[in-house]
């Protein structure tokens, strides 16, 4: 099975996969960066398959991320064209940041997050980074355990502080 992006991140198209169940990401014909065009969609599988939500979860919080980095949402999608999987490879050119693994709830447990977590760190590597981190919440035991297996942890000695710049919570 093909694990990573096409070398020409700007090539859409992606890279086909296996559809046999023995050889990966059963069902997922194409790792490929998103366009905008694939927003709704988008923001659709979060709503129905990721845990938690934020404030950028919205079109023009997607939108802006596309127009700053527009390599970094991959996606998995099916022979039609529906989305049931991404990642967020960000990358700020220093460190690497990982967000919103999801995966729709129909496809789940048939290798499509490992795909799009070796795509992500695939990228990573072709951009020069050297570690990833990943934002994973504490009460998501599913979510921890796909890291985990990923060979993702935990740094103790570390906790996230926010503050939102636009007075929402």
């Amino acid at each position: 099975m093909t694990d990573h992006l096409s070398e020409n991140q700007d090539d859409n198209q992606g890279e086909a996969l296996s559809d046999d169940p023995a050889g990966g990401a059963a069902g997922v014909t194409a790792l490929r960066a998103a366009t905008p065009e694939d927003i709704p969609a988008v923001l659709d599988l979060w709503a129905r398959a990721a845990k938690g939500t934020s404030i950028t979860d919205d079109a023009d919080g997607v939108a802006g991320l596309l127009a700053r980095d527009p390599g970094c949402l991959l996606l998995a999608t099916r022979a039609e064209g529906a989305v049931v999987g991404t990642v967020i490879a960000g990358w700020d050119g220093w460190r690497c940041h990982l967000y919103r693994l999801a995966v729709d709830p129909d496809h789940r447990r048939r290798g499509i997050g490992a795909a799009l977590l070796a795509a992500a760190e695939s990228r990573f590597a072709a951009l020069g980074g050297r570690r990833a981190d990943a934002m994973v919440l504490d009460d998501n035991a599913l979510g921890r355990r796909t890291w985990e297996a990923a060979g993702y942890g935990p740094q103790p000695q570390w906790t996230r502080w926010v503050k939102p710049l636009d007075g929402q919570a």
